[in-house]
């Protein structure tokens, strides 16, 4: 211990290194429940690249793991800390380099929150696409390590399609530039889309070359009324499969519902088994909302209402946003999932997960990026009571099974971790997971980056 504080002293300032037990719990671990964290020996809290590098190369020689770290706003604990590490947090690496309306490019330090990127871009006439649910604390680094995904990516995709190259440390402490500031390039293995997604298991992203888009015409919402989950699960099959492109198609359960309206008396209907919202940033939006509309009437939509102006159409969107927070006012804990199933068996999974939610006697509220069939079952319980802490997990693990069963993925946008990583290994299979374990061991074969979270 004294060993590691001295030689991180020899390239760190004072104010970059923190030792004081109760400071360093709050570092200790993300969102998630069910995860376990340990105790770290220090927290880092760089300003540079070349710090970077001093931290890696002491915890080589020491052969002391890392934990890099955003602002612990993730769901899977991949950002625990596990004892006697190296807590490495990013957040005062948050300087925008450069912004660039000719290349529609930004080039940014990982610890840029994400809605202040936004913000910064749209300044200049740009627009960022990734929203997470949480973008006004998340940050690009840890969007980079989960893939995050949000509320646009119907249309606009997820992190990894915004994402052309990155500056990374690696394990031993150099440095590699990966991707490109162009358009277009294919030269080599495509290492960039390796380490997004990766969770800080590869290398720490330093910096990052994000691709930009035109800022579109402003959105609006359409809301519909449900009596079933099956008839709007239809309904977004018509409007995917009859060509549209909305900006936004959003579900929330009439659990979630109720949760919302409880937190924030937001006025949503309550009598309503589902509530879909669908927008459209086109040059003629309303036309393409009645064009919606038709679809969600013929899908068996109680009620079809087109928001009348960017302010209601904002006041919807709030109400979908908060609904993760809501449902955690429900019971004192939740486990919020993440299972993403192809469109075509978006029903099926809303369907089995309330049969789930009836057989473990448990509050389940599902909202869902439905245009990407990417599903949040939310598992509300009560973690002083071990029984109902026990038929949590349950439900969880068989919900995750569902997932499976009908084609899709453990998790869509909040990453593997710790919670997940029993399940990782199911969806890879042993020849997938042997070959994820061989790229790991190439860029750290000494397993000191985030070890103990994927595998």
């Amino acid at each position: 211990m004294n060993d590691l504080l001295e030689q991180l002293r020899a390239g760190l300032p004072a104010e970059a290194l923190v030792t004081d037990p109760d400071v360093m719990t709050s570092y200790a671990h993300d969102m998630a429940g069910f995860c376990e964290a340990g105790a770290p020996a220090v927290v880092v809290l760089p300003h540079t690249v070349e710090q970077v590098q001093h931290v890696m190369r002491t915890a080589t020689a020491l052969r002391t793991p890392v934990v890099p770290q955003g602002a612990r706003t993730g769901l899977s604990g991949a950002a625990n800390a596990s004892d006697g590490c190296i807590v490495l947090s990013l957040v005062k690496m948050d300087r925008i380099l450069e912004i660039s309306p000719v290349d529609r490019i930004a080039v940014v330090e990982p610890g840029v929150v994400n809605a202040v990127l936004s913000r910064a871009v749209a300044e200049q006439g740009l627009y960022y696409p990734p929203d997470p649910s949480s973008w006004e604390m998340c940050t690009i680094g840890g969007n980079i390590g989960t893939a995050a995904g949000g509320l646009c990516c119907v249309k606009y995709g997820v992190t990894a399609e915004y994402v052309l190259g990155l500056d990374v440390v690696l394990a031993d402490g150099r440095l590699l530039s990966t991707g490109r500031r162009t358009a277009k390039g294919v030269a080599g293995y495509d290492l960039t889309r390796l380490f997004v997604g990766s969770e800080g298991s590869l290398g720490i992203v330093v910096r990052a070359v994000l691709a930009l888009k035109p800022a579109p015409p402003q959105q609006l919402v359409l809301a519909a009324e449900f009596s079933s989950a099956t008839d709007a699960c239809d309904a977004i099959c018509r409007i995917i499969e009859g060509g549209h492109t909305p900006s936004l198609l959003e579900l929330m359960d009439r659990t979630t519902i109720h949760a919302v309206n409880r937190m924030a008396n937001m006025g949503l209907p309550e009598t309503t088994e589902a509530l879909l919202l669908a927008a459209f940033d086109t040059p003629d939006p309303a036309a393409d909302l009645a064009a919606v509309g038709v679809l969600c009437t013929a899908a068996g939509a109680t009620e079809v209402v087109p928001a009348e102006d960017a302010a209601e159409s904002e006041l919807l969107l709030q109400a979908r946003r908060m609904s993760l927070t809501a449902l955690e006012t429900v019971k004192p804990a939740t486990m919020i999932d993440d299972v993403c199933v192809p469109r075509s068996q978006l029903g099926a999974m809303l369907d089995g997960t309330s049969a789930i939610a009836d057989k473990y006697g448990l509050t389940i509220g599902v909202c869902a990026h439905a245009g990407d069939g990417n599903t949040h079952p939310v598992v509300c319980f009560d973690q002083e009571n071990p029984d109902e802490s026990r038929r949590a997990r349950e439900s969880f693990d068989e919900i995750m099974a569902l997932g499976l069963q009908l084609g899709g993925t453990i998790t869509g946008e909040h990453g593997v971790g710790l919670l997940k990583k029993e399940w990782l290994a199911r969806e890879l299979g042993p020849v997938g997971l042997e070959l994820q374990r061989g790229v790991k061991q190439a860029f750290d074969p000494l397993g000191l980056l985030n070890p103990g979270k994927l595998f």
